[in-house]
């Protein structure tokens, strides 16, 4: 996968947006450089040629020959910096809280565009970019804008899918393509009965951001919305979704269609350990592309070629995927906005990911990169059969919904925490499924309102 990550910094966030200040030395010392250039104010010089920018990714750089055409092409020099996503995230928070230079191009993940939207630290992309234009071929655009401006372009379509093991769904006479939730617990439970696997669920009951976002993808399959467009808590009532997603999940744990060790399980623990190695038979919410990057390798897993996508099962039928992609933008301190901006639009660009995905060749494959974000992209790639799954996912990709309507909010890392927190809680055993809603409602509340 081209992220050198999983979202699990929500607390790391919060902190560095506390102690910004006090970690710009680590900004200085992981991508400026000494003088009084790095404390470019806002505004940045509008060159866009014979100019050297510093794009910071938690990823390994494009090829070099990719790069070297760029520069070709456009007279801009790129200086690539790989930093861990948890760190990039505090860097980023850093710089922009003293107001110093940090990148000119950088990450924005689609759970922190609400508070940068809020907080002004990057620079609209619709003021660079025709983003407009892009709306049909990127679904997952939606997911980048707040009040009506793009914060970040999204460079990867990471969606959230349902994985099945269709070997162990087949030996226990299960319906290997379940179409409703239903349908979907019958054939674990089968499964389990049969003797095939004793724990056929993977769900990462650990207090982290897996968690979180396995309980948004399976409220979506139930058929609602975690929260309104005002940020208010749809999942309070027994009734709701959300509510019967969280009591689904903890159920699930209860009754053993999940393994018990799995309260301290992450979501890519559970994906390596169990998933890849034929202990689970299915991953409700797993991370598009795995197949093809973990399942699919002989060197990390005992299940090549069992594992399939499903369209995610929902209430009465196929559910659409929720997106948690990532994207890239440009820092109000960018010394080179419109060099960056240059930049984005070709790192992002159908053609440059067509090949980046290896449609045109090895030599210009960028060979940790995940699936486009590019519609035309993804079905360039489906036509010449370099997309394991490619036939199931494209039309994932085209149905994708953002998390949140309008946006992640501004408040969502805390939103988070108590969300993971809470649910973990209740698969514990140490508060009830309704007592977590009702706390977990009571915060977005009290984050909605300000207070």
């Amino acid at each position: 996968m081209l992220r050198t990550r999983r979202r699990t910094g929500t607390a790391r966030w919060n902190a560095a947006l506390a102690a910004g200040v006090t970690s710009l030395a680590l900004v200085l010392a992981g991508c400026g450089g000494s003088g009084s250039g790095d404390k470019q104010s806002s505004g940045g010089s509008t060159q866009t040629s014979g100019v050297t920018i510093t794009v910071a990714l938690a990823s390994d750089p494009p090829p070099k020959a990719a790069l070297a055409a760029f520069t070709k092409d456009t007279g801009i020099t790129v200086n690539w910096v790989n930093i861990d996503w948890d760190s990039l995230q505090s860097k980023i928070s850093a710089a922009a809280t003293a107001k110093t230079y940090f990148a000119d191009a950088t990450n924005v993940d689609w759970s922190r565009v609400g508070q940068l939207g809020k907080l002004k630290w990057f620079y609209p992309m619709d003021t660079y970019v025709d983003t407009k234009a892009m709306e049909a071929d990127v679904p997952q655009l939606a997911s980048f804008t707040v009040d009506g401006h793009v914060v970040g372009v999204p460079y990867d379509a990471s969606f959230m899918v349902t994985t099945v093991n269709t070997e162990l769904f087949q030996k226990a006479g299960a319906n290997p393509a379940p179409k409703t939730i239903d349908e979907y617990t019958d054939a674990l439970k089968t499964i389990k009965a049969k003797g095939v696997a004793e724990h056929p669920l993977n769900i990462p009951f650990a207090a982290a951001e897996g968690l979180s976002t396995y309980w948004y993808e399976t409220t979506g399959a139930f058929g609602g919305t975690v929260l309104d467009k005002d940020g208010k808590p749809q999942f309070t009532s027994p009734d709701s979704a959300g509510y019967k997603a969280a009591q689904w999940m903890v159920d699930a744990l209860k009754t053993g269609l999940v393994p018990p060790g799995n309260i301290n399980v992450t979501d890519s623990q559970g994906q390596q350990n169990l998933m890849a190695k034929g202990q689970v038979a299915s991953t409700f919410s797993d991370y598009s592309g795995n197949v093809g990057t973990l399942y699919n390798i002989k060197a990390s897993s005992s299940v090549v070629g069992k594992v399939k996508y499903l369209p995610t099962p929902g209430a009465s039928g196929p559910a659409a995927n929720l997106s948690n992609p990532d994207g890239v933008g440009i820092p109000k301190e960018a010394k080179y906005p419109n060099a960056a901006a240059k930049f984005i639009e070709w790192f992002t660009a159908t053609e440059q990911q067509a090949d980046f995905a290896g449609v045109n060749g090895p030599e210009k494959t960028f060979a940790t990169y995940p699936i486009p974000s590019h519609l035309s992209a993804v079905q360039q790639m489906v036509a010449k059969g370099n997309l394991v799954g490619g036939t199931d996912l494209e039309p994932m990709l085209k149905g994708s919904k953002p998390v949140f309507e309008g946006g992640a909010p501004s408040w969502y890392p805390k939103f988070s925490n108590a969300v993971y927190t809470n649910l973990h809680a209740a698969a514990t055993g140490s508060m009830s499924v309704e007592q977590a809603m009702k706390t977990i409602g009571d915060t977005a509340n009290q984050l909605a309102s300000g207070s």
